[in-house]
């Protein structure tokens, strides 16, 4: 539970804590010098702000953007987010965010900012906004190797170097590697699933490729994403690979308009894509946008993964 993570680690209010020296981190092609912690940060998307959250950051955020206009806060994250408003329920603009007076903004490509767009890292330097990118959106202004666990690692790890909670990012991430280890440990032997992953889309679905965490998630909990070659993050694809290849499992990512029960509907009312054998045999698995994009709930979204795909 986030909030059982959080609660040990919360600080009272913290003055400005100027660094005894500057600390630079790589954020995707560039790397950024942070001489204070950030005392006015905001984040965006629901996963993004649940990275801060977890390390206790709360503190040091003026709001967050990008979460209402596609998702509903769950529980968890609403007792969370009390009493930190919503800057934007969509992409902010610029000017919102300069508004706000930030001198921090966690986002990533697609995850609050586009390529060629208004909001990014070059255009917020001018007003002072340090912008950190999330390390699986990086992938699509550079090149980069196939994504892992470790690149929702380097994300908290960097947070807690630019917020100065080393510490705390280092025990949540050597306590994620142990479950993660206790995971592997517990389906050797298995069989490995072929496995699909339906985010959204009638006429050409959109999945998750080579570059998007749930790859990192189905390879961590025994399976193989049947997209595991498409050179992309979270994409389209036509839906004639998808019957050809046959998963045996599906996994749904549930937000938005259009509920995960609509979409196991849709899968089984139309002829082709029932003939899956994921589909004549129910196996479907119905995973949170918050569990299936980089954040702390990944690893207990293995977990589910694991059961689904093992039986165990």
């Amino acid at each position: 539970m986030l909030r059982s993570i959080i609660t040990p680690i919360l600080f009272a209010a913290m003055s400005v804590q100027t660094l005894a020296s500057p600390v630079t981190v790589e954020s995707c092609n560039r790397q950024v010098t942070f001489d204070k912690v950030p005392t006015r940060a905001a984040s965006n998307d629901v996963n993004l702000t649940e990275m801060m959250l977890v390390l206790g950051l709360e503190d040091h955020m003026v709001g967050y953007t990008g979460i209402s206009g596609w998702n509903k806060l769950d529980a968890k994250m609403r007792e969370s987010v009390a009493e930190l408003p919503e800057l934007s329920p969509r992409y902010p603009t610029k000017e919102v965010l300069i508004g706000a007076d930030l001198d921090f903004w966690f986002a990533g490509w697609n995850y609050g900012m586009r390529v060629g767009g208004e909001v990014t890292p070059e255009t917020l330097a001018a007003f002072d906004i340090a912008v950190y990118e999330l390390t699986e959106s990086c992938v699509h202004i550079m090149p980069r190797k196939n994504i892992s666990m470790a690149d929702m690692y380097n994300d908290i790890r960097n947070l807690g170097i630019i917020f100065k909670v080393e510490d705390r990012a280092e025990k949540l991430i050597a306590d994620w590697k142990t479950q993660l280890i206790d995971i592997k440990t517990s389906i050797s032997g298995s069989s490995t699933p072929q496995v699909f992953i339906y985010d959204s889309g009638e006429d050409s679905p959109f999945t998750a490729g080579k570059y998007a965490m749930p790859t990192a998630m189905i390879e961590a909990a025994g399976g193989k994403n049947i997209m595991d070659d498409i050179d992309s993050s979270w994409t389209k694809v036509a839906w004639e690979p998808v019957i050809d290849r046959n998963p045996e499992v599906i996994v749904i990512v549930n937000y938005g308009k259009v509920t995960a029960e609509q979409k196991i509907a849709f899968l089984k009312q139309q002829p082709a894509l029932s003939s899956m054998d994921a589909v004549i045999n129910n196996r479907f698995v119905v995973l949170e946008y918050v569990e299936a994009t980089p954040g702390p709930r990944n690893i207990d979204a293995i977990k589910k993964l694991a059961k689904a795909f093992h039986n165990k």
